[in-house]
């Protein structure tokens, strides 16, 4: 546990100077458009390409074949219920970025979901709250740095982590480190406990992808800047998804006035 922790405050501290130095030249606006502005917005790009590379050997002979080998074994009612109990587990880290957007109803729905699911949902294993109403929504802290106006670039690739920036990968930092989860219990069987939920997370998202990472690697010409655009619009469409997000938790004894009769005549 000491050497995974060891290796995130390297990557924090890392992710930390270019989000500093992010906030003193950067500006609110998406992401595509801070990268439009200062061309490709990948000025360590030969880091990047190393980094992809060594991603990609990394990938080729542990994630992908246990991704396959968990996707081909474990049936899937069984791995849609095992991704649904890792998505609630997020919940807390998620409904403590959604207070920190200022995003009262998303909050709404993530604690909703999180009582909803955990209980009558098996600990999460089925999405009760979906079929009430209660979506689930994008929130991490890396969204919640962007609404607060801390630039999108430089993009950054880092193994196992994948792809990004300063902003977003100091942002996954913080959530791991803000994962309440983490810091509850002792002994070998938490340690244990741990460990499998991030290789399971780890397994889980891998095979979400199986056959999108393939057929990129396949047919681009240069699948490293496809991965790069890819992710630029994602996370562009994630930020301005949040931002547009107005909506207010009411609740349900507040009196609300009835919309105005269309066919109301006129005197």
């Amino acid at each position: 546990m000491s050497r995974l922790f060891a290796g995130l405050v390297l990557m924090g501290v890392l992710a930390l100077a270019g989000v500093l130095g992010g906030c003193a030249s950067g500006s609110p606006g998406s992401d595509q458009a801070q990268a439009g502005a200062a061309g490709e917005g990948d000025p360590w790009e030969p880091f990047n390409r190393t980094m992809y590379k060594v991603n990609t050997e990394l990938d080729r002979y542990t994630l992908r074949p246990a991704a396959e080998a968990y996707s081909r074994v474990v049936p899937d009612p069984v791995r849609t219920g095992i991704h649904n109990i890792l998505t609630n587990l997020a919940y807390p880290v998620q409904l403590a970025n959604d207070m920190l957007e200022g995003k009262p109803r998303r909050a709404g729905d993530t604690l909703v979901r999180f009582v909803v699911n955990s209980t009558v949902g098996v600990l999460g294993a089925v999405d009760v709250a979906q079929h009430l109403g209660y979506p689930d929504h994008s929130s991490d802290f890396g969204l919640t740095l962007a609404l607060w106006g801390v630039s999108g670039s430089p993009y950054l690739f880092l193994p196992v982590l994948g792809p990004g920036n300063p902003r977003d990968s100091f942002g996954r930092i913080v959530d791991i480190a803000g994962d309440p989860f983490g810091y509850i219990g002792q002994g070998t069987g938490v340690v244990v406990a741990r460990w499998t939920r991030l290789g399971v997370n780890l397994i889980d998202q891998r095979a979400q992808y199986l056959g999108v990472f393939s057929q990129i690697r396949r047919t681009a010409l240069d699948p490293y800047a496809t991965f790069r655009s890819l992710y630029r619009q994602h996370r562009s469409a994630e930020i301005e998804s949040v931002r547009a997000d107005h909506a207010r938790t009411v609740p349900a004894w507040f009196p609300v006035s009835a919309e105005p009769s269309d066919h109301s005549s006129s005197n």
